[in-house]
């Protein structure tokens, strides 16, 4: 009879491995709304889209769930996180004062190169052919102009809470693209602009307008958060 070989400290790696690349494929799949929230999420279904093994699954269920990202029920399963009203609310609340902070420790160390690249993104935004790339865009551009922060954990607070609450931006922005409004690439040219002069004061104030009008906006959209 063979003895089955005994586990070592060299397989754990491999699991971790696994299960931070799965655990990134469902985080895109999530953010890009292939994944909507509320919807369930089987771990046999998630092994054979991933090709891996449940144990790096139930791993990646648990990264993206103290992300927010999934909710864990025990005894019952996983789903994509849903956000209620007053959820959304506070997370935004949350957003309106730390990336206004965040930005203006990343402005006096943006180089011409990283604002050339910003306003690269707002052009490219302005002629986004729907709200899924306008989306796609947005990200990118917020995100690197906080890149240049050095801070030890604002950073990744920005990006969970981008994270959590993309689902309700892409409503947010579909919305306002169907109904013409531009208020947001005004917001991104001024931004720019601050950015150019150095003025931080200027850009956060814009930012923190920029994500008052998102929530106040998505307060009137029906049906988002059912």
């Amino acid at each position: 009879m063979t003895t089955p070989a005994a586990r070592t400290p060299e397989h754990e790696p491999a699991h971790g491995q696994s299960g931070a690349r799965v655990a990134q494929g469902i985080r895109d799949a999530i953010l890009n709304g292939d994944l909507a929230p509320g919807e369930r999420l089987r771990q046999e279904e998630l092994a054979a889209r991933f090709g891996a093994s449940r144990v790096p699954v139930r791993e990646a269920l648990r990264t993206l769930a103290a992300e927010g990202l999934v909710t864990l029920v025990a005894n019952s399963g996983a789903w994509v996180a849903k956000l209620t009203a007053a959820e959304v609310t506070e997370l935004y609340e949350i957003r309106e004062r730390i990336e206004p902070l965040l930005l203006q420790y990343s402005i006096a160390r943006l180089s011409s190169e990283t604002v050339d690249q910003l306003e690269e993104l707002a052009e490219q935004m302005e002629q986004a052919p729907d709200a899924d790339a306008f989306i796609e865009l947005d990200r990118r551009f917020h995100l690197l102009s906080y890149s240049a922060a050095d801070t030890l954990v604002l950073e990744s607070m920005a990006t969970e809470l981008w994270n959590r609450t993309q689902h309700y931006r892409r409503q947010f922005v579909a919305s306002s693209r169907d109904d013409g409004d531009r208020r947001a690439d005004l917001d991104h040219r001024l931004m720019i602009a601050a950015m150019r002069s150095n003025d931080a004061q200027e850009a956060s104030s814009v930012l923190a307008m920029h994500i008052r009008r998102t929530l106040r906006e998505l307060d009137r959209l029906p049906g988002v958060f059912e």
